[in-house]
């Protein structure tokens, strides 16, 4: 099995150079490699998920400093974390529930009030310890303040031994069932990331109808599969594209559209607002959802969603649930842009005596700014549909609350203090 430190540089090396392409990507990447952390890390036989929790923590902050724009790299991190705590509180609720069962029977001839009083006891250490949590806390904190006397059953001395032994093959067994678990909750979620475009693209016949004009910018392949399935459930429609500079993304998407026998017409950045009028929907993919429902979209799209708004025109955003991010634009900690090169836009032999490299005699005529993303707030997007449903941009708050856990979102603020 290769070396997991070696995985892990490997891997940074890769976001730092931005050579994996796409979220969808890195996310499916960062969760293997998360899995891979989590099978060869070995764990005490106390405090079992504290351990994960920290070994995954360590390496999730590395790959999160390695390329902070790619938001997917972190919310596959939190969302492995969740995964870790969720399957601790189950494991500890079944012992709880064990334990609970045991003292019954075995104080069967005490009167009622004691054994009520262990069930109580039980009953508040799982309330306290999830007081300060958006997610029920570790199985380390459930164990810290359960009641000695639930947490250690009384037994006679001459079965010392034999108990010894029992407690430490249960340790033992515990600790394989916490990574078995977790290690299959985490193959659930890679799975659910490969899936997510088929997911979405299930409930394309639910909005897309006949005879109508949708609209997209750029080149998105969940827009893809979505539109796919919508005419091959027999819906007649016509796709405009806009051409996505100065990438021309849309350029790769006509093609493939036509290519899947879809009728395209590709258009101009600049000629949105001319169209917008003619169109019945706008459909375009994401790049993040942030928790207040706004969404990290490439350049150019919040031009689209101001069209759209004017002319009344839905616009619907498509994203997988690990697209998904837990934290607000206005958080320090999140990095919304990045500036690509300079020579997507312009020859530089062309405009080379505009450009002052290096010489130290005042500053350049000409800058050029080739941002990477757009902004949308949540007022300009009318339905997100993930590979969970379609949901108002109000609700998307409580849905990420599902996949997240409170204590988990200082990891990014660790990196943004760390940078």
């Amino acid at each position: 099995m290769p070396d997991v430190q070696a995985l892990v540089n490997d891997f940074l090396i890769k976001l730092k150079k931005r050579k994996i392409e796409g979220s969808h990507a890195t996310a499916r990447q960062t969760a293997e490699l998360l899995r891979s952390v989590i099978s060869q890390q070995r764990v005490p036989y106390t405090n079992q998920a504290g351990a994960l929790i920290d070994a995954v923590r360590a390496v999730g902050e590395q790959l999160i400093a390695a390329n902070p724009v790619e938001l997917a790299v972190g919310n596959i991190v939190m969302r492995v974390l969740h995964i870790i705590r969720e399957e601790d509180l189950s494991l500890t609720t079944a012992a709880i529930a064990g334990l609970n069962l045991s003292a019954a029977s075995d104080d069967d001839d005490d009167d009622d009030g004691e054994r009520d009083e262990h069930t109580v006891l039980s009953a508040a250490a799982v309330a306290a310890s999830a007081r300060n949590a958006l997610r029920p806390p570790s199985l380390q904190t459930l164990l810290e303040d359960m009641p000695e006397s639930v947490a250690i059953p009384h037994t006679s001395s001459s079965g010392g031994d034999s108990e010894g032994k029992s407690k430490s093959a249960d340790k033992s067994s515990r600790t394989r069932r916490l990574k078995h678990d977790v290690i299959e909750a985490v193959n659930e979620l890679i799975q659910d990331i490969n899936t997510c475009h088929e997911q979405i693209a299930e409930q394309a016949v639910e909005h897309i109808h006949q005879n109508e004009v949708i609209l997209t910018l750029g080149s998105s392949k969940t827009v893809l599969e979505f539109l796919y399935a919508a005419k091959e459930k027999k819906r007649s429609f016509r796709v405009f594209v806009a051409e996505g500079a100065p990438r021309y993304k849309g350029h790769l998407l006509a093609k493939e559209l036509v290519t899947r026998g879809l009728h395209t017409t590709l258009i101009t950045d600049s000629a949105v607002f001319a169209i917008i009028s003619r169109v019945n929907m706008v459909i375009v993919g994401a790049h993040a959802v942030m928790a207040n429902g706004g969404v990290i979209v490439p350049v150019g799209l919040n031009m689209v969603a101001l069209a759209a708004q004017k002319h009344a025109v839905p616009f619907v955003v498509l994203a997988g649930s690990h697209k998904l991010c837990p934290l607000y634009p206005h958080n320090p900690e999140v990095l919304l842009n990045e500036l690509r090169s300079p020579s997507e836009l312009l020859d530089f032999g062309e405009f080379s005596d505009c450009l002052d490299f290096g010489s130290g005699i005042g500053s350049p005529l000409l800058h050029v700014v080739n941002p990477a993303f757009d902004y949308v707030p949540p007022k300009l997007v009318s339905l997100f549909i993930t590979d969970t449903g379609g949901h108002n941009p109000s609700y998307m708050y409580r849905l990420i609350a599902d996949y997240y856990s409170a204590d988990d979102l200082v990891v990014r603020r660790r990196v943004a203090l760390g940078n």
